[in-house]
């Protein structure tokens, strides 16, 4: 995998390692970023993230990578991950021209989840370096990374719900010690999901934090995720949209508002992200919708 600059460092000589549109995206619990670079080599050290590079060429990639005292050379397939803990220095060669997704994660975040997730002890738990390797899981939870860079139009909720599902599968497959996933049955109670959903429809406005939600319940992300979809039938994220779309159809029809200040009003960042979500759920647009 190419790198992105070094934390600590900069990464590329300015002469051979110049990005090509690379596409950035983050929020406070991790942050992504489509690399595309020509043939080269890298050095990279991020003191304070996790990071997985996920190789997203179309054809094997050739590869010499260094980390921990060790040297690893082969073909990367699309799909293949490397992985670097944090405080790690990280070299690699590429042969051909790259194109990669580098995920990394604050060490702090997975400290949390590691301790409120799976209950272990954050200090002790940490991943280990690991060259070429595959995971459904992981890669399943890369495209859908992927595919919210592409928009460009993410939403900071699903975003973090993704990072928390990645951190978990990281610290399960990855990590020191072996873990396993806690299991939850029966959903929120009625007192504890009304409570949240109450919260939702008085936020839908303005920004959402999966965050937040669990914190209401003095949850970990992860759990309040999966008791909210067996309570609800979809996630957090879906069951945001649902209610954003609801309200905007509202006052389509019973308000003469700007379809602009409709898409604000219901937390949509733009004429073009509502008409998006619109389209997709309604088969047609807000403008024909309102008639």
């Amino acid at each position: 995998m190419a790198l992105a600059q070094s934390q600590s460092a900069d990464s590329f000589p300015e002469d051979s390692h110049s990005s090509e549109s690379n596409l950035i995206l983050g929020t406070e619990t991790i942050q992504i970023e489509q690399l595309r670079f020509p043939p080269g080599e890298a050095d990279f050290h991020a003191e304070a993230s996790h990071t997985l590079f996920v190789n997203l060429t179309s054809r094997p990639q050739s590869y010499l990578q260094k980390q921990d005292g060790k040297t690893h050379t082969g073909l990367y397939r699309r799909g293949d991950m490397l992985i670097t803990p944090a405080n790690t220095p990280l070299f690699v060669r590429w042969e051909g021209a790259e194109n990669c997704l580098q995920i990394q994660l604050p060490a702090s975040f997975l400290k949390q989840v590691a301790e409120e997730t799976l209950g272990k002890n954050g200090d002790r738990l940490t991943l280990v370096p690991t060259f070429q390797s595959r995971q459904q899981q992981l890669e399943s939870i890369s495209t859908l990374l992927l595919a919210e860079v592409q928009q460009r139009q993410p939403s900071g909720l699903y975003l973090d719900s993704l990072a928390n599902l990645l951190a978990v599968q990281l610290l399960r497959n990855y990590g020191t010690t072996s873990t396993q996933l806690p299991t939850y049955e029966g959903g929120l109670p009625t007192l504890q999901l009304n409570q949240v959903l109450d919260y939702i429809d008085a936020g839908l406005a303005g920004e959402i934090k999966l965050a937040d939600l669990a914190g209401l319940l003095n949850m970990s992300p992860f759990h309040f995720g999966r008791m909210f979809k067996q309570s609800m039938g979809i996630s957090p994220h879906q069951y945001v949209i649902q209610q954003r779309l609801e309200r905007a159809k509202h006052l389509l029809k019973h308000s003469d508002q700007a379809i602009i200040d409709i898409a604000l009003e219901c937390g949509f960042n733009s004429h073009s992200h509502l008409s998006k979500q619109f389209r997709k759920v309604m088969g047609v647009s807000p403008r024909t919708f309102r008639g």
